[in-house]
Parts: C-alpha cells; sequence; structure tokens
C-alpha cells in the first residue's frame, strides 16, 4: 500500500448533500414567490424539473461554454419556461435566493464528520471544487468543516475546471504536496477521478449509487467510511 501523506476531496456530493441541501432550497423559494399560484405543483416536483437542467448547464459551464452568469440565470429561466412561465426578473429573483439559502443549508453526505475526525491527525487534507467561491466558502463556515482542510483550491480561482489536470497540479502546488505523496476522493469519474489520474494522482471513487462507470480508478468505496479501510 503506498503512503500518501496529503488527502484531497470533492465537496458537493462527495462530502456536501448537495441535493438535500437543495430540495430545502426549493422549498422556501417555492413558498417565498407562491410558485403554485402559477401553475407548478410542489417544490419537489419543480426541483426534479430543474435538476436534469441544470446539470447540462454545469456541463457546459465546466467546458467554458456559458458564464457564471448565464448559467444562474438560464437555470431557472429553463425551468421555468417547462410550465410556460416566461419571466426572466422572477428567474433572477429565484436564482439570487437559491443562491443564497442552498449553502446555508447545511446537509452532510452520512459519515462526513466522522472520516474527517479520523483523517485529520494522520493526513493533511486538502478541497478542489468548481463551485463558485462565495458559496463553498459559506458551505464550509456554516457547516464546521473549514477548520479540517488546509487548502481550498475554487475553479473561479485560476478559470480552470475539472477534469482539467491543471486545476490538481495548482491544487498540489498551493498544498506544498507531490503527486505520488496525494489521493484525491470525489464522487464524479469523468471529473474528479478522470482529472486526477491525468495529474498523476491516485483516486477513490465515493460511488453511493453503486452506478456502472467506465474508466480506471484506484480504489471504489460505496459509503465514505469504507475510506477508513483504505487510509
Amino acid at each position: 500500500m503506498k503512503s500518501y501523506r496529503h488527502v484531497f476531496f470533492d465537496l458537493d456530493r462527495t462530502l456536501w448533500d448537495f441535493d438535500a441541501a437543495a430540495e430545502v432550497a426549493f422549498e422556501r423559494i417555492y413558498e417565498k414567490y407562491e410558485l403554485q399560484k402559477l401553475g407548478i405543483p410542489s417544490a419537489h416536483e419543480f426541483h426534479e424539473v430543474y435538476h436534469p437542467l441544470n446539470e447540462q448547464l454545469w456541463v457546459l459551464y465546466r467546458a467554458n461554454q456559458i458564464t457564471k452568469e448565464d448559467l444562474n440565470r438560464t437555470r431557472f429561466v429553463l425551468p421555468l419556461a417547462h410550465y410556460g412561465i416566461h419571466d426572466t426578473a422572477l428567474a433572477d429573483h429565484l436564482s439570487e435566493d437559491y443562491v443564497f439559502w442552498s449553502p446555508r443549508i447545511v446537509r452532510l453526505v452520512p459519515g462526513t464528520m466522522e472520516l474527517l475526525d479520523y483523517l485529520k491527525p494522520k493526513y493533511h487534507l486538502h478541497l478542489i471544487t468548481n463551485g463558485f467561491q462565495e458559496v463553498q466558502h459559506t458551505k464550509l463556515s456554516g457547516s464546521g468543516m473549514a477548520p479540517y482542510f488546509e487548502t481550498l483550491t475554487v475553479s473561479e480561482e485560476i478559470n480552470v475546471k475539472k477534469p482539467n489536470p491543471e486545476i490538481f497540479v495548482y491544487a498540489l502546488e498551493k498544498a506544498h504536496a507531490l503527486p505520488n505523496e496525494s489521493i484525491m476522493i470525489g464522487d464524479e469519474m469523468a471529473v474528479d477521478i478522470d482529472g486526477a489520474r491525468a495529474a498523476g494522482i491516485d483516486q477513490i471513487f465515493f460511488n453511493a449509487t453503486a452506478k456502472e462507470e467506465m474508466g480506471e480508478r484506484t480504489f471504489e468505496v460505496r459509503n465514505l467510511l469504507e475510506i477508513m479501510r483504505i487510509l
């Protein structure tokens, strides 16, 4: 077994339960803007419509085909249009409230704090995320995770997003770490695992849904606490 010194984590859907927090945020904006009166049956259904559209926009954002501003507006323009609502002002208000609430509704993936407590005395811990700087810092400070991490690398810092290996190289330099003494933990094969491997970093694929994924990985786990058997 290789001896690691530095452990890099993805944040959303690896440690931070992004979807659980989003569900609650949608309930709040649904009630605040009385979206039922506009023909949207429920906050849950609105989120179900929103989710795949938002994922498609994030693919474009990671490929530098749209801007942060485009993403923030369009991800609510499209689901509103699904219900025949064409109101860009409302879309902007929903986006602003969602960006405010979603990082303040603390929902962590089961096992997160127990794993961090276990790893902190043994390793240097770091984060690499494609999220927006102000949002990710809010998540860390409000959740109690911030003290566990020595560095946080957000794609906005250098305008390079995972899976581009450049962001991993940048994060290594920021952490004063070498690739052969580091390991990356993330939930997306194409983003976290492939990117880390391209930068010469070993990987742990956090595959909570047991989905079939092509590609090489150093390790794979179904829950976070399984990582304790690797590290």
